[in-house]
């Protein structure tokens, strides 16, 4: 199954920008007539038949819709401080879809080597692997923010969970904490520190605002690593 994706559905009528009129008309070939799937972004699936098969603008009418197509049955939030190499981060947010995440939330430490990040590219990739994975929500990328405000803006009735490397507070296995009885109907919330770690002072603040430490395993994962086994883990334990 090949999806398009739309931010222009109304009624019974589907609007491609640009870009995915020339993939579905000069790349893939379509025609008047043909079925093709387009997704809305939030979750939905429309079966539609092309009714102008126009490079710089096509449209087509729907004929089913498919409300939750793709869905996971959790909403996770990955705060997740950029990588020095930006592939790498990159590569996260794709994987990241692919198995099922809601929002990617970049963080910035006091101990990031990388404090400026852009957004856009991040969630073209995400939009990207969002219909390659054949999902019909495509996460939000939102704006970076310092890891401290983060910590101070997350809502109480999140689970909130923080990954860091220091020994001096007991750190519970994340597989313990992610219990369908505790994760039914809150929001997820995990946060992940750069190369260098959380400073001990955002460690002491995440605490004292309701974050719990967690560990991955015995394995020394870097931040993108550790990032995608946090997804992992929150999707396996949803099956």
């Amino acid at each position: 199954m090949e999806l398009f994706f739309s931010d222009d559905i109304q009624d019974a009528q589907v609007r491609l920008d640009p870009d995915e009129s020339a993939h579905c008309v000069r790349v893939l070939r379509h025609r008047e007539g043909d079925e093709i799937f387009v997704i809305d972004g939030r979750g939905t699936l429309c079966r539609c038949v092309l009714e102008l098969a126009d490079a710089k603008g096509a449209w087509a009418r729907v004929l089913e819709r498919t409300h939750g197509f793709g869905a996971h049955p959790y909403h996770l939030t990955m705060a997740v401080c950029p990588t020095k190499n930006l592939d790498r981060y990159e590569w996260f947010v794709e994987k990241a879809t692919e198995i099922g995440v809601d929002v990617v939330a970049p963080v910035i430490g006091e101990r990031s080597e990388r404090k400026v990040l852009k957004t856009e590219r991040l969630r073209r990739l995400a939009l990207s692997a969002a219909k390659q994975s054949l999902k019909g929500a495509v996460p939000q990328v939102a704006e970076p923010v310092a890891v401290r405000d983060f910590i101070l803006s997350a809502p109480a009735e999140a689970l909130k969970f923080i990954c860091y490397c220091f020994d001096d507070v007991e750190r519970i296995p994340i597989t313990s904490v992610l219990r369908p009885d505790a994760a039914a109907g809150r929001p997820i919330m995990i946060l992940i520190g750069p190369e260098g770690d959380f400073s001990p002072e955002e460690a002491a603040l995440a605490r004292e605002h309701g974050w719990v430490p967690v560990q991955l395993g015995p394995s020394r994962l870097r931040t993108e690593t550790a990032a995608l086994t946090a997804v992992t883990a929150v999707y396996l334990f949803s099956l």
